[in-house]
């Protein structure tokens, strides 16, 4: 772990705390580094990670110098900050890191509140894209929206936002609207918005916010989409998009949802080519969107068995997950091995879980907020399905490992923090 990386972590101690005023001093010490940059703003409970990438992949094949806000991450801290399809290096993260740790120290030293550990990181993130110039920055909210530090920026090119379902309840609010309001608040004074929000009470708060504050607004949940043709290797759909037909566009990211982010990534990047005069033209779309992969985002990464992992950390999550299992595994044996934090809706996300599999083991995500594998396994087993408890994620690996003559498939989900860990043990 670099001396970078140590620092940034050393802020988890501060937790994740929804408001701009430690973000608005933080950035004005260091100069407004956002300002004047051209934003794709995305926010959503599922599916915005996947929509930032589709566009940033399309932008990147149409020759422009595009950047990535993302998490969490995979494998490596560096996956959060990626510029024209590579991760910050080592070296640039340390000099964007010692600059804005600079100023969180003068900021502490006169007596005011600490920013949290992602205002910190969306602080370097800033630096760096200033810094390598970036024609355009396709920025993933951390978290609801209003509050989160990326909603520092004031003009976005287009808001996003891609899906409403119950997650971080005790943040922000218990029902659907509330959650939305939370999410709408990346909304901007004419900025076009594009929504996906399939629930009416939550896509009437986006659309009613998007009304006010005089911005066009493209509601993606109306939009059809035909011909889908599902592999294992890819999905491929035809739509129709503002009017420009689309045929046979195909995704390397598995499941019928990704069917629906790919959709809300198209109309998205209408609006870029429309509005703003972008030129995103259809092969850069088709190259990009068919280049486009989220780790840990129902990856396949072993066959005969398959193992597979998805971050299906909330209860929209792990509906999609089960889906996508339904639609390209069924009637087939399946082994799961699910971790997953304590805080989350632990029943919400197994009710879909048990549709998947009746074998399970319990491992512990790499996170202070975890549920204990024995927790996980009372639960599981009260539903009358098996469970072996095995708390340490290697060793669960293995013990999945030793027992994979049994099964079609070996499935790894809960948590993305499970994930990192079981991704470099399968790749070995």
């Amino acid at each position: 772990m670099t001396d970078a990386i140590q620092k940034i972590h050393s802020f988890e101690r501060f937790g994740s705390i929804l408001g701009l005023e430690r973000m608005e001093k933080l950035m004005e010490g260091l100069g407004n580094p956002q300002k004047g940059m051209n934003f794709i703003h995305v926010a959503g409970t599922n599916g915005k990670g996947s929509v930032c990438r589709f566009i940033y992949e399309a932008l990147k094949e149409s020759g422009y110098k595009a950047g990535l806000f993302t998490s969490p991450y995979i494998r490596t801290f560096n996956e959060r900050i990626e510029f024209d399809g590579r991760c910050i290096t080592d070296s640039d993260l340390e000099a964007c890191t010692a600059e804005a740790f600079a100023q969180v120290e003068e900021m502490t030293g006169q007596g005011l509140d600490s920013p949290t550990e992602f205002e910190l990181i969306t602080a370097i993130a800033f630096l760096y894209f200033k810094k390598k110039k970036a024609e355009y920055v396709v920025l993933e909210v951390g978290l609801g929206g209003r509050g989160d530090s990326t909603n520092i920026i004031e003009n976005p090119l287009v808001s996003v936002i891609t899906s409403i379902s119950f997650d971080h309840m005790d943040r922000l609010g218990n029902t659907l609207a509330e959650i939305a309001y939370e999410k709408a608040g990346i909304i901007k004074k004419g900025a076009p918005v594009v929504s996906n929000v399939q629930a009416a009470e939550a896509a009437d708060v986006i659309s009613r916010r998007a009304g006010e504050l005089g911005c066009g607004f493209i509601d993606v949940a109306k939009f059809n989409y035909g011909g889908a043709k599902k592999t294992l290797e890819s999905y491929s759909f035809d739509a129709n998009i503002l009017g420009t037909v689309y045929n046979g566009i195909e995704v390397a990211m598995l499941g019928e949802h990704q069917i629906r982010n790919a959709v809300t990534a198209l109309a998205a990047l209408a609006v870029l080519r429309e509005r703003w005069n972008i030129d995103v033209d259809r092969d850069s779309i088709y190259r990009g969107l068919g280049n486009a992969r989220q780790p840990g985002r129902f990856e396949i990464l072993r066959k005969d068995p398959y193992f597979i992992i998805d971050g299906a950390h909330n209860e929209g999550g792990a509906e999609a997950l089960k889906s996508t299992m339904k639609e390209l595994f069924p009637g087939s044996r399946v082994l799961m091995v699910a971790g997953m934090l304590a805080d989350k809706d632990v029943l919400g996300i197994l009710r879909h879980f048990y549709e998947i599999a009746d074998d399970f083991i319990a491992a512990e995500p790499d996170n202070p907020r975890r549920l204990s594998a024995e927790k996980l396994c009372a639960e599981i087993r009260s539903a009358g399905r098996n469970c072996i408890p095995v708390p340490d994620p290697v060793l669960a690996y293995e013990k999945a490992f030793e027992m994979r003559g049994n099964y079609d498939v070996v499935l790894f989900a809960g948590s993305l923090y499970l994930l990192g860990k079981m991704r470099s043990v399968i790749d070995g």
